[in-house]
């Protein structure tokens, strides 16, 4: 469990493919602090501490991880938003987030404004999910608000400390992120749609 608030920007070392699988080796000033079967989210994808070696933590993304996020287009040398699991009794200061990224959006926009950015993103709406305005969802692991809420399009507003301090200041137009719908939204929806069978 997650909270959607980055704690800091890895670098990505080496990416070395295993069979169908990803092993990802990222630069972190928290890895002092990992252990080995420590869950950390990159780009809001949860996945599990294997090796610890001086400054650096290797996990394994499996196929289906990397078939339905951007895990797999990372190249050595980017960077990725890094939140480790929240501790129980901790301040809950963005929302809840499992870690389990439900699909892929596109950046179609990114408007610089008077001391923010809004940042507009498209996604399959086939997959039937859904955002609501003002509702949360959470882009490469960092939790926001929807703006502007469409059936297959959304927009978000950042502040200067988020751009700063996430990948949000590496994106462009074309550029692909995860998303995570809101899990509370998630469960709403498929009680409606058990109920109406």
């Amino acid at each position: 469990m997650f909270t959607g608030i980055i704690e800091e920007l890895g670098e990505i070392k080496e990416l070395t493919p295993n069979g169908d699988n990803l092993n990802l080796k990222v630069k972190a000033a928290m890895v002092p602090e990992l252990k080995i079967d420590q869950s950390v989210a990159h780009n809001g994808v949860c996945l599990t501490v294997v090796e610890i070696e001086d400054n650096t933590y290797t996990v394994t993304a499996i196929k289906e991880t990397l078939q339905k996020t951007n895990l797999g287009d990372l190249k050595e040398g980017d960077k990725v938003n890094l939140e480790r699991g929240m501790k129980l009794g901790d301040r809950l200061d963005g929302h809840i987030v499992q870690g389990h990224v439900d699909q892929t959006a596109i950046c179609t926009e990114i408007q610089k404004n008077e001391g923010s950015w809004q940042f507009t993103f498209e996604y399959d709406p086939s997959l039937q999910n859904i955002t609501i305005e003002k509702g949360s969802i959470t882009i490469n692991g960092v939790s926001l608000t929807v703006v502007n809420s469409k059936k297959s399009e959304f927009s978000v507003a950042i502040i200067p400390y988020t751009y700063d301090h996430t990948t949000f200041k590496y994106f462009k137009v074309g550029s692909k992120v995860n998303l995570e719908f809101d899990v509370v939204g998630k469960y709403i929806k498929r009680l409606a749609e058990i109920n109406r069978l």
